[in-house]
């Protein structure tokens, strides 16, 4: 059975009834891996319907795999596309702190309900006002938000966005699909419903933020002239960006970086009096987190721990001396030297190399297959780095990164 069809509003309903709860517990006790499947779903098709064990067996995989976004998979229902696309929990969080100001927030196309729950639950006086087209998600919504606690501060709203009049909100949140068809949207153009809708409730709504893929170019992001464009990493992964519309904002590009038990780490793009200086590799090299890459504050990284570029049209930063910072990971530099392999492999194996990680930045070299040859019988673990400095490849004998 194609997986989009694993469950509809009726089947939805029965599982949520007793004899739906009692299968999806079974499900949920059973073996949910794929060598397991086949077996699992006989078991569970005992006593339902082929459709049902379906739905109960997708109902428990859907929450094992949403275990790493929401506190509380165990209790809520997905389908595989709203949970693809949802934001976690830690993102969702920190985005609706900006409208914790608000009393009454708009969440348009709400789907399963992440973000009007972590809305709802910033104050106890705000409302939420909640639209999806889809009934299934609006059903798993509202049984998502009972699950937090805070479906009585969210009113569900099944309506197309295009065509809809919408309440009155202070401020709004809105999630287009970001698919066309089977296939990953990868222009604003094709987000549904259209992004441009922002320019008609602007006129009217306090402040909006619109989700967007972070690999969205700067020119599309740019037509759209929001005050705030936010790229958003969670432990140094890159997730996504939002676009942020009205008054009292920082105005132009931001970076957030988010991390498990720690505050968040907000870099706003401010003007830089003069451009760092490059230098060939020094005794530390920076990565900068991928938030800061993507919203071009490299060099303003660069100025702040005092380091150079290895070259002006790549992200690593070099240094004399290691400064701790939450803006980018470092690795000790042991050695470097013009990339070549054959002397490259003959300085790690003097250097007792064991297994060897490779990274690049502006190389095409195949790290995996570069790793397999460059790695030895020795008992020292390396990272060599494969780079440009000052126009030239460059190779880095490395140890770490280092903890901050």
């Amino acid at each position: 059975m194609h997986p989009a069809r694993l469950m509809d509003l009726d089947t939805f309903h029965w599982l949520l009834g007793d004899a739906g709860q009692r299968l999806l517990s079974q499900a949920t006790a059973s073996d949910l891996s794929d060598a397991g499947r086949l077996s699992t779903l006989s078991h569970l098709r005992r006593g339902a319907t082929p459709f049902q064990a379906a739905a109960a067996y997708e109902t428990a995989w859907l929450r094992q795999r949403a275990s790493t976004k929401f506190a509380r998979a165990g209790q809520m229902y997905f389908t595989r596309e709203a949970l693809e696309q949802a934001s976690g929990e830690m993102v969702g969080t920190y985005r609706a702190s900006h409208f914790a100001a608000f009393d009454v927030v708009g969440d348009w196309c709400c789907s399963i309900g992440g973000d009007a729950i972590v809305m709802a639950a910033q104050t106890e006086r705000m409302t939420v006002h909640a639209l999806d087209i889809d009934p299934l998600r609006l059903a798993m919504a509202a049984e998502n938000a009972r699950a937090y606690g805070v479906g009585e501060r969210i009113h569900w709203i099944e309506a197309d966005l295009t065509q809809a009049t919408l309440p009155r909100v202070q401020a709004a949140f809105f999630d287009p699909a970001r698919r066309a068809g089977n296939r990953r949207a990868v222009r604003l153009a094709d987000y549904v419903p259209p992004v441009e809708l922002v320019q008609i409730w602007r006129k009217q709504v306090q402040r909006i933020g619109v989700k967007v893929a972070p690999g969205i170019s700067d020119a599309e992001l740019n037509a759209l002239q929001p005050a705030q464009v936010e790229f958003i990493s969670v432990d140094g992964d890159m997730k996504e960006a939002t676009l942020w519309f009205g008054d009292g904002l920082p105005i132009g590009r931001r970076a957030t970086l988010l991390r498990q038990g720690q505050l968040p780490i907000t870099l706003d793009a401010v003007p830089i009096s003069a451009r760092p200086a490059l230098s060939m590799p020094q005794a530390y090299v920076y990565e900068p987190d991928p938030a800061i890459l993507r919203a071009h504050l490299v060099e303003q990284v660069a100025l702040e721990l005092g380091a150079a570029q290895l070259d002006a049209q790549i992200a690593y930063l070099t240094s004399s001396r290691f400064t701790p910072t939450r803006l980018a990971r470092c690795w000790r530099v042991l050695d470097w030297l013009p990339f070549n392999l054959k002397p490259l492999r003959a300085r790690l194996r003097q250097m007792d190399a064991g297994s060897v990680t490779v990274k690049k930045r502006g190389s095409p070299v195949d790290t995996d297959a570069l790793a397999k040859q460059l790695s030895g019988p020795g008992a020292r673990e390396w990272v060599v780095v494969l780079t440009q400095a000052e126009g030239r490849p460059v190779a880095m004998i490395c140890e770490g990164p280092i903890q901050n």
